[in-house]
Parts: C-alpha cells; sequence; structure tokens
C-alpha cells in the first residue's frame, strides 16, 4: 500500500479524498519534524518514531567486499507498540468490521505533547529568531562600520590643514631669499662708496696743507 492507496483507503472515513489526503499529509509532516527536532512521537498500541545517533564504525561494501569506513550519522526508528506486534504475530486477530481496537493514549503518552501545531510554533519560533539574530548582526555591522568612517575623516581634515602650513613656509623661504638677494647688493655698494670719501678726504687735506705753506 502506497500513500495514493492510503488515502484512498480512509477517504469515506473522512469525507472525501480531499480531507483525507490532508489529513494524512498533516499526521506524517507532524511526525517527520518531531523526529528531525529530536522528538519521540509514541503512539499508544501502534508504535513509536524517535531519532537514532550512529557513531562511525567500519562496514563492507557488499560489491567489492572492501572495508569502508562510515561517518556519524542520524537515522529514524520506527519501534512498534505490543498491540501491533500481537496483532502481527497473529496472537490476537484483526476484527472483521470496523477499525483496530488500538488503545487511547493516555495524557501525556506523548513525549512532549508533540501535535502538528506545536512543531509549527517551534518552528516560527526558530525562524524568528533566526530573524532577530540576524538584524542583530546587521545592525552591530552598520554601527562598526559608521565608527570607522567617523574614524578616518578627521584624518582627512587634519592633512587638509597641514598643507597651507607647507605652502606659507614655502612662502616665507623664498621671501627670505628675495631679501637676501636685495641686502647683497647694497652691501657691496656701500662697500664700493667707501674708498672714494677717503680720497676726498686726502684731497681736502692736501688743500689745507699747500695754503698753509703759501702763507
Amino acid at each position: 500500500m502506497n500513500k495514493a492507496q492510503l488515502v484512498e483507503a480512509i477517504a469515506d472515513k473522512l469525507g472525501g479524498r480531499q480531507n483525507a489526503a490532508e489529513a494524512v499529509d498533516a499526521v506524517l509532516d507532524a511526525i517527520v519534524r518531531a523526529v528531525v527536532a529530536g522528538d519521540r512521537v509514541s503512539v499508544t498500541g501502534f508504535g513509536s518514531f524517535e531519532k537514532v545517533d550512529r557513531p562511525a564504525r567500519y562496514a563492507r561494501n557488499p560489491q567489492t567486499g572492501e572495508r569502508v569506513r562510515v561517518k556519524k550519522t542520524s537515522v529514524p526508528r520506527f519501534r512498534a507498540g505490543q498491540g501491533f506486534k500481537d496483532l502481527v504475530s497473529g496472537s490476537k486477530k484483526l476484527p472483521r468490521g470496523g477499525e483496530v481496537s488500538v488503545k487511547k493514549a493516555p495524557k501525556g503518552s506523548l513525549s512532549g505533547g508533540v501535535t502538528a501545531k506545536a512543531v509549527a510554533k517551534k518552528a516560527t519560533a526558530k525562524k524568528a529568531a533566526a530573524k532577530k539574530t540576524a538584524a542583530k548582526r546587521a545592525a552591530a555591522k552598520k554601527t562598526t562600520a559608521k565608527k570607522a568612517a567617523a574614524k578616518k575623516t578627521p584624518a582627512k581634515k587634519t592633512a587638509a590643514k597641514k598643507t597651507p602650513a607647507k605652502k606659507t613656509a614655502a612662502k616665507k623661504t623664498t621671501a627670505k631669499k628675495a631679501t637676501a638677494k636685495k641686502t647683497a647688493p647694497a652691501k657691496k655698494a656701500t662697500a664700493k662708496k667707501s674708498p672714494a670719501r677717503r680720497t676726498t678726504a686726502r684731497k681736502t687735506t692736501a688743500k689745507k696743507a699747500a695754503s698753509a705753506r703759501k702763507k
């Protein structure tokens, strides 16, 4: 019996094929989600579904007989309940008409009260937590980027301020050189004029001496 045949088998009891398909899908989805999350789904009289961890081990390839290392993995496992086992073994007979008599599960017999709604709530809670963490990480990245940008901008300003100082220093040096060039010729001119003054002084003294001799 495959899934389609299972839906057909319960369609009359659930009021149509569409309702039966939805019911089967809901039950299977709830079981799979619970087992993947690590929960144990137990149905009294039928069996239990659970997740089992298998450690790393060595196995043999059936085709070549070569020894192969198998990694650690997790697998689903179904354990039939006692009522299911008794019906299969023949110790109990199936009823000719009606449903198989399976004991009602007592309250809290499902580990953690696993239902489709509970599984859906867990999935939505996980998605919300993932979104919150992503938002926090994005906000942290933005703040760090802003801080880095704020640190870089003052450096540019100081560099811009330093460049005029260099220009003023260059202007001062050029002004000093220009003044030095102007003052140097002036000194030379004064040095050249000083001998002329001495010669005029000598001439005046000579004239005075000649006039004194004549007298």
